[in-house]
């Protein structure tokens, strides 16, 4: 069914955050349960499909997984296995085991039904076994997915709210990493999805959304946007919003000059790197997608005193309805109780929260894997 192919080469390893860690040791070295646990897997397993070209990444080898499906003419492995080894994290986090996932399926557009069509018929036997359970991202859609999605054991308001369970989470993170989000200004860019809900909950704790950005460009709000006209505005227009919320908005990038408390962040990974990261004026960066800060931007923000949320925690918003924890009745409780007590733990961390955060998912995963993974989720 799956050939396994080649794994990819030492830049996918550094690219996934090591072998040298945002500490800058060696990953055998890095104290606490990673040293002490011995082996680390050397990086995650690429499976190459047999029916179309595409492939598989799974963060760990023999364990159930979870993660996205991405489609385009080239969908770069590296990228893949950073999104696989922040989902890993993510769910050790939460101390559920199960491992991270993300697959490409390389089609032209004009290609791309017949591609994800084969696509869909191979990964099947791994769904029904619970191997890989997947969701659709960048270049494929709901229906696109519609036949293992039918044997898919997650709930249907899983998918209904994943982008409100998204977007909430990222303003639980916020909330915690500043203490209360009372009086706080907040700047979203990548504004998504999940945007609407993040800024509903950011105005539910007393903050204000002063500033969005797209690819279209970024608007600005001297008092804050209304969260029900941010929701309007993108079911009606989508990236297009910002235009409508300001007719001459700024560049993109100008929101990362934007005068808030906390800058939300996740149009791609990597999108906070050292050059950005020396620019930013928030004092709080919360993550909305996995991997939006580089290494090197972590070292920036940390001499800053910039504080940089663990995008594994501030994203996990849906692994609470997905993955519900015995007894659990509302997920938006479970997520907001869950996602806040995590950061605590990590806050005063004297490496950062993204490190704590890192050395508390190890000690998770050390009770039941044989190895740890090699390299940490950072772009």
């Amino acid at each position: 069914m799956l050939a396994r192919g080649e794994v990819p080469g030492e830049r996918a390893v550094r690219r996934a955050g090591g072998p040298g860690g945002p500490d800058g040791r060696p990953s055998g070295a890095r104290g606490g349960v990673g040293a002490e646990s011995g082996a680390r897997m050397p990086i995650v397993i690429i499976q190459k499909l047999t029916s179309t070209d595409g492939f598989i990444a799974f963060d760990l080898d023999d364990a159930p997984a979870a993660g996205v499906t991405r489609s385009a003419p080239k969908i770069l492995v590296d990228g893949a296995s950073l999104l696989a080894r922040s989902l890993t994290y993510r769910f050790a986090s939460f101390e559920r085991q199960v491992g991270g996932a993300s697959a490409g399926v390389n089609a032209a557009p004009a290609d791309r039904a017949a591609a994800l069509t084969a696509y869909v018929a191979e990964i099947e036997p791994l769904v029904r076994d619970g191997r890989f359970l997947t969701e659709a991202a960048r270049g494929v859609s709901p229906d696109d997915l519609a036949p293992v999605r039918a044997i898919d054991p997650r709930p249907q308001d899983y998918w209904d709210r994943h982008d409100e369970l998204t977007g909430f989470g990222v303003a639980v993170a916020a909330d915690a990493a500043v203490g209360g989000l009372a009086g706080r200004a907040v700047a979203v860019e990548g504004f998504d999805a999940g945007g609407p809900a993040l800024a509903a909950a950011v105005v539910e704790r007393g903050g204000t959304v002063i500033a969005v950005s797209t690819a279209e460009g970024t608007a600005f709000h001297p008092v804050g946007f209304d969260p029900v006209v941010l929701a309007e505005a993108w079911a009606e227009h989508g990236p297009a919003l910002v235009t409508v919320l300001d007719p001459e908005p700024a560049q993109a990038a100008a929101i990362f000059g934007a005068e808030a408390d906390v800058l939300v962040a996740g149009s791609k990974p990597g999108v906070i790197d050292d050059q950005v990261a020396a620019g930013l004026r928030a004092a709080v960066v919360v993550p909305s997608a996995a991997v939006p800060v580089t290494a090197k931007a972590l070292a920036v923000l940390r001499r800053a005193g910039t504080v940089v949320v663990p995008d594994f925690v501030s994203t996990a918003g849906p692994l609470f309805l997905g993955w519900p924890s015995p007894g659990a009745s509302d997920p938006r409780v479970d997520a907001d109780a869950a996602i806040a007590a995590s950061f605590a733990e990590v806050a005063g961390h004297a490496d950062g929260p993204l490190l704590g955060a890192c050395l508390r998912a190890e000690a998770f995963l050390a009770t039941w894997r044989p190895t740890l993974p090699f390299g940490r989720p950072l772009a």
